[in-house]
């Protein structure tokens, strides 16, 4: 009977420490309303727990969030690839179709910008923006960047709600993130998950160097649930503040299946500031070619730790080579932001602009040591490209470079600007050939490449060009801006 009574007593000890701590995980309202909200404080962040439930608690972010996140709507005629006259004969509609697609975005600023994915308004020729209230506008682009999937448009209101930035350096793996968007077409949805992993390369996006569109991947992972219409909506901290732009899915049906994919906020709001401010990105390189830091590479230079990105090679007369980086060299920081693969480099680039000076962190020789860069454009000065021009190039189609001396001496030419690629636009269409040197447009000589896009831009009618060939055929094209 006492062996019994023992049991007995230890059971119960045991039941009521059980039912205090249920209590304590789950307590009763009374009990909640005398709990304060608590705050797990680490640099630069924290968690938010529920009052009522003590369980975390989205609704702050969600409210902050989801009439900040819009619909985007677009239209486009695309004409029909095939006609013959029996169709029209037995009545077939071969007249141009208008297709129609949607996605999302969020408005990054009170009078009216919103940024969203590049592929959501791609080639669109009508945009509609539905807010979560249901009313509508009508939205011009403003500006995009393939390189990034990123677009920003331009509704024309004032005083709306929007998302303030978050610093998404400081994500955490694990931490807590919100999804928010209009996938399926519906309104407004709010998803959760937590970041899964950060610095994330799938091969998304495609470059093409005759548009000079090389794509930075930088992605923001989590298995917040992100379907088709999320793409340009937010993903949040738990503050509410943007820390991404939903872009992709990891799927093999097209719909959710557990992974998704974010362009961080670091991209996201220097794309955005130089499309609203430029109308064009302006994009800094560093001038090297680069691979990830393995075992081997770190035995071979000494490196104490796997970390950084090592220098395969430098581009001729870039930043990196005046700066003094040398083949061989491992870069570990950016600033003060430490890259541990080559896409974390490529994200601490792509926030700079051509002529800002940064300190990158070297290991040479079993030391680290900083050197000072001043990074450059694609064209290897620090210049600034101005959309007007871009626009009038790209309708060109071309690639042009100066005429070396000694070309010019054998053809016999003061100057000129010599046609290296071509592409699809007007001086193709026109029937001009690689190689051709532009010696004049409408009757002006032509001494460099930039005065060629001088000449064109902004003008409009008809254009005569005059040039001549390597074999020294001279030649005239004519065609419209």
């Amino acid at each position: 009977m006492k062996r019994y009574f023992v049991q007995f007593s230890i059971s119960l000890l045991g039941g009521a420490a059980a039912f205090f701590a249920l209590r304590m995980a789950n307590p009763t309202p009374e009990q909640a309303a005398q709990q304060p909200i608590i705050y797990e404080t680490t640099p630069a962040r924290y968690t938010l727990y529920s009052a009522d439930t003590g369980m975390m608690d989205f609704t702050d972010a969600a409210e902050i969030t989801v009439n900040s996140v819009v619909h985007v709507k677009t239209e486009s005629t695309v004409a029909s690839n095939y006609h013959h006259p029996w169709f029209d004969f037995f009545g077939f509609d071969t007249s141009p179709q208008v297709q129609r697609g949607s996605g999302s975005g969020v408005i990054i600023r009170s009078d009216g910008y919103i940024v969203t994915n590049n592929h959501v308004i791609d080639g669109a020729q009508k945009i509609v923006v539905s807010m979560n209230n249901n009313s509508t506008y009508d939205a011009e682009i403003v500006g995009t960047d393939p390189a990034t999937d990123l677009a920003i448009l331009k509704i024309n209101a004032e005083q709306l709600p929007y998302v303030s930035f978050g610093d998404s350096d400081q994500l955490r793996i694990g931490e807590w993130v919100l999804a928010v968007g209009n996938p399926f077409d519906l309104t407004s949805t709010v998803t959760a998950g937590i970041v899964s992993a950060k610095a994330r390369n799938i091969n998304l996006l495609r470059g093409d160097a005759s548009r000079e569109i090389f794509p930075i991947e930088s992605f923001i992972q989590t298995d917040a649930a992100v379907n088709p219409g999320n793409s340009g909506g937010a993903l949040v901290n738990t503050r509410g503040e943007l820390i991404g732009i939903n872009t992709a899915i990891a799927s093999r049906t097209g719909s959710y299946a557990g992974y998704s994919f974010a362009v961080p906020s670091s991209i996201v709001s220097k794309v955005a500031a130089d499309l609203v401010e430029y109308g064009i990105v302006q994009r800094a390189f560093i001038g090297v070619r680069i691979s990830e830091v393995d075992q081997s590479i770190a035995e071979t230079v000494s490196l104490p730790k796997i970390e950084g990105v090592y220098v395969n090679g430098l581009t001729e007369a870039g930043a990196a080579a005046e700066a003094g980086i040398k083949e061989g060299d491992v870069i570990l920081r950016v600033g003060k932001q430490s890259v541990r693969s080559v896409p974390e480099l490529q994200e601490q680039i792509s926030r700079y602009r051509p002529g800002d000076r940064v300190d990158v962190t070297l290991w040479r020789e079993r030391s680290e040591r900083v050197v000072s860069v001043v990074l450059r454009n694609q064209n290897g000065n620090t210049e600034l490209r101005d959309a007007d021009r871009e626009q009038t190039r790209n309708a060109l189609g071309v690639t042009l470079e100066k005429v070396d001396e000694s070309e010019l001496k054998a053809l016999q030419i003061r100057g000129g600007a010599k046609v290296i690629r071509l592409n699809k636009g007007k001086l193709a269409d026109a029937g001009v050939q690689k190689d051709f040197i532009i010696t004049s447009v409408d009757g002006k000589p032509i001494f460099s490449p930039e005065e060629v896009i001088t000449a064109l831009q902004g003008k409009s009618g008809g254009v005569l060009i005059e040039g001549v060939y390597p074999n020294g055929r001279k030649a005239y094209y004519g065609f419209g801006m």
